[in-house]
């Protein structure tokens, strides 16, 4: 598990269990009140090893520009998580 602090939110990575195959998630905490917000990373993505599910939520959180005011992260455009080559369009 991984964790980056901003002003008004704890946002930390891991995995749970669903099934058979491990999601990768981030759940953003408020600071003063409330509750967890989650967010699936990867969803298009399972994985067999809770170890990779977890890797792969810790690299999201890294690559997180930030969060709006309500919570949710911030994302480069066109970030979908995998490390594959961007796909070559076709003119």
């Amino acid at each position: 598990m991984a964790e980056r602090e901003f002003d008004n939110y704890l946002a930390r990575s891991g995995a749970t269990l669903e099934g058979s195959r491990y999601t990768a998630y981030l759940a953003v905490t408020p600071r003063k009140s409330g509750f967890p917000m989650y967010f699936a990373i990867c969803e298009n993505r399972s994985f067999r090893q809770k170890d990779l599910a977890e890797t792969a939520a810790a690299k999201a959180l890294a690559d997180m520009l930030g969060l709006e005011e309500d919570g949710t992260p911030i994302f480069p455009d066109g970030y979908t998580g995998f490390d594959d080559a961007e796909p070559v369009s076709e003119s």
